[in-house]
């Protein structure tokens, strides 16, 4: 009798179970090169809304409206878009490293980058917009370089693959401005 409640019990919990969640992550995408940046680029953390630093991957529905899609990042999203930026300039300006203040990689550098993200993510209609903010200033000294920049990228199809594959793409466009300033052009 124990035991048939036992396996009552157990099949009532597996039951209810939650099956895993997807997971997805922004990855860095090849640019054009470029040469003329300092050999060391301190990236601070890139500023993120409160309603876009979430675990929970959203698209806007509506001007005002956003919904969850099921999906989850992989990593804390602001997390993700320092690392994956700084990947990004890497391969846009080979012989700099640039490394992130909440990195354990420290050195003198030449420049310093401040980015702010006002808006990320796809929809209301079947592209995905970034808005940021940027400076760039070497250390100590004034700003050097401050833009305000929008980008889109189509969605190639409908899902979470290419939706996240395009935010990618898109977060590569901001590297691609950032590297050209960093580079003096």
């Amino acid at each position: 009798m124990i035991d048939r409640r036992m396996l009552l019990a157990g099949l009532v919990l597996a039951g209810c179970a939650s099956a895993e969640p997807e997971l997805y992550r922004m990855v860095a995408v090849p640019g054009a090169a470029r040469s003329g940046a300092p050999g060391l680029i301190e990236l601070r953390r890139v500023g993120v809304p409160a309603y876009l630093d979430r675990s929970q991957i959203i698209r806007a529905v509506a001007d005002s409206r956003l919904v969850t899609l099921g999906a989850r990042w992989g990593e804390p999203f602001s997390d993700m878009l320092t690392r994956v930026l700084a990947e990004d300039l890497m391969l846009r300006l080979p012989g700099t490293t640039v490394f992130t203040e909440t990195g354990a990689l420290r050195g003198e550098a030449g420049l310093i980058l401040e980015t702010e993200i006002q808006r990320f993510e796809a929809g209301p209609g079947p592209a995905v917009t970034l808005l940021a903010q940027l400076a760039l200033r070497p250390p100590g000294g004034a700003t050097r370089a401050a833009r305000v920049l929008r980008f889109e990228t189509p969605l190639a199809e409908p899902g979470l693959p290419a939706l996240v594959q395009a935010m990618s793409a898109t977060l590569g466009q901001l590297a691609d401005a950032v590297a050209a300033l960093a580079a003096g052009r």
